[in-house]
């Protein structure tokens, strides 16, 4: 577990590194150029490894508008879920069995490409659509007594995603940023006597826009 924290804590300040770069063109006053941090509460959906909600991720999105209000840019997002399974017997391998109860985990990191569209510009409320494409990579995890099983696996991912921006303060374009998502990942591993075949997920995101 402390190695995942490392390693998203890496991955978070490679994020934050990168996409802060928008946003020095913006403080130039280029309004084109936008850049969104978030929280984000995920909900797995369908026959999950680990179906419990939870609000351990982030979403880090930065990109350009062109003067049709059409924008592309980059994105790069982590998240955690978890369950817990009472004892119960399975099978490990072809002769053997264990009797335990377990502690099941998921995380999930995608990244790619965003293309989004904003119905408005200039304004305190900007709502928009967008679409998010590209890789994720998932680590898949039993823990039981102190021992661990688990698999990594990489899939193609895509999510659709409804947001706002809300900028009270329109002269220097620093607003909130509230979106909602679903995702879908074609990610299959088989982690002891689980087979998981795709990852679903709804999610909200609330953060800071740039």
């Amino acid at each position: 577990m402390k190695n995942i924290k490392s390693k998203l804590t890496g991955w978070a300040a490679v994020a934050v590194a990168a996409l802060l770069l928008p946003s020095v063109g913006r403080a130039q006053g280029n309004d084109n150029i936008y850049l969104n941090i978030d929280w984000q509460y995920n909900v797995p959906l369908g026959a999950s490894f680990a179906d419990k909600s939870s609000g351990w991720g982030m979403n880090f999105e930065g990109g350009y508008y062109f003067p049709n209000n059409f924008g592309v840019g980059a994105f790069i997002a982590y998240h955690t879920n978890n369950e817990y399974i009472p004892r119960q017997t399975f099978p490990v391998g072809e002769t053997s069995t264990v009797t335990t109860d377990q502690q099941h985990s998921v995380f999930q990191l995608p990244f790619g490409v965003t293309g989004r569209y904003r119905f408005t510009q200039g304004r305190v409320l900007e709502p928009y659509v967008a679409v998010k494409v590209g890789a994720n990579y998932a680590r898949v995890s039993s823990y039981f007594y102190v021992l661990e099983a688990y698999e990594k696996t990489w899939g193609f991912f895509v999510s659709p995603e409804l947001g706002l921006n809300v900028c009270p303060f329109n002269q220097n374009r620093i607003g909130v940023h509230v979106a909602a998502y679903y995702s879908y990942a074609t990610n299959k591993c088989t982690t002891l006597n689980f087979k998981m075949d795709q990852l679903s997920n709804f999610g909200l995101r609330v953060g800071l826009s740039f």
